[in-house]
């Protein structure tokens, strides 16, 4: 080594699933992580050679280890790895293994923990507050922790019972179109809220508390009316809502109660003369004690790497419109 260059190896082991996860499909991990750190990234048989700049060739190898030491723990996917990489060289890396950042442990052995600052800011605003508004784009992990976090209070009986709610805003297509009654019509926009629930959860036990309603997944039009105590009661998509719902669901919060709102302010379906409910909320409650908004953005995207530059693809796009 000379010149301020450096050569590394990294001894993967055997091929087994964390060597696959780390390498990925047809070396596209490693292609992704010789971009990502701007070194040269390569793998013979178990082994994974990296070179480069001293500095960068470093700082690829402690993540690289940090991500096996990841790997160890729980089962990661390797767009999962690619994530955490990123995330660790914008040095907002969340130690996975403290026991005091993961949120729940799935039935599949997977830790949830947040992955991005603002992720934990948002995790523990729900931990203090009562109110709680998370808004930002999509795949941001907005419903995916708030879903983890009701579990965990559910598990801790700190709740009793879990209450799902979305709007069901026609988006491109009438719902006295649709096919069934008004279980099948609403069925597709709470479908969402199923997915993650059963990423969570043992399906014969969440289909055992959706039967004794312990879990309640329901179009946000069903409470009105009701009062919702003793609950952990997440708002999936509230920029779907118009004014009158939302206060209508914020005024359904009952004693021992925790709510958390979720929304993106740029993916409104509703009519165009009707205003956004989470919109006028921001302005109406933003110095209203116990209530707390977190705001998200690209950074905190935890999708594949293309969803960010969509995103930001298309926020330019308006932008060139409106000027």
């Amino acid at each position: 080594m000379s010149g301020g260059k450096r050569e590394e190896k990294l001894q993967l082991g055997g091929f087994d699933e964390r060597f696959y996860a780390i390498v990925g499909r047809a070396d596209e991990n490693l292609k992704y992580f010789s971009q990502l750190f701007d070194v040269k990234i390569s793998a013979r048989g178990t082994e994974i050679f990296i070179k480069g700049e001293e500095d960068k060739v470093q700082l690829a190898v402690s993540v690289i280890e940090s991500l096996i030491k990841d790997l160890a723990i729980t089962n990661l996917s390797p767009q999962e790895i690619r994530e955490r990489a990123k995330n660790m060289l914008n040095n907002s890396q969340i130690q996975m293994e403290s026991d005091d950042n993961i949120i729940l442990i799935t039935h599949r052995k997977k830790a949830i923990a947040p992955k991005t600052p603002t992720q934990a800011r948002y995790i523990q605003a729900i931990k203090s507050g009562n109110v709680i508004f998370g808004i930002g784009p999509a795949g941001t992990g907005k419903t995916y922790l708030a879903m983890a976090m009701a579990i965990a209070h559910l598990k801790s009986n700190a709740v009793s019972k879990i209450i799902l709610t979305r709007p069901a805003v026609e988006a491109g297509e009438k719902l006295g179109f649709l096919p069934g009654g008004i279980a099948e019509k609403v069925d597709p926009y709470l479908r969402p809220l199923y997915d993650a629930l059963y990423d969570m959860v043992d399906y014969e036990k969440c289909a055992y508390m959706l039967e004794r309603n312990i879990i309640e997944i329901a179009p946000l039009a069903f409470m009105r009316g009701r009062t919702l105590n003793d609950a952990f009661i997440i708002l999936d998509e509230a920029q779907n809502s118009t004014k009158e719902q939302m206060k209508m669901f914020l005024t359904r919060i009952g004693f021992g109660s925790k709510a958390v709102i979720t929304g993106d302010v740029t993916q409104i379906d509703l009519p165009k003369r009707e205003q956004s409910g989470l919109i006028e909320a921001t302005e109406v409650l933003k110095e209203v004690e116990g209530v707390e908004f977190v705001w998200f953005d690209e950074e905190d995207i935890v999708r594949h790497p293309i969803v960010a530059r969509i995103i930001k693809a298309y926020e330019e796009f308006e932008k060139a419109k409106q000027s």
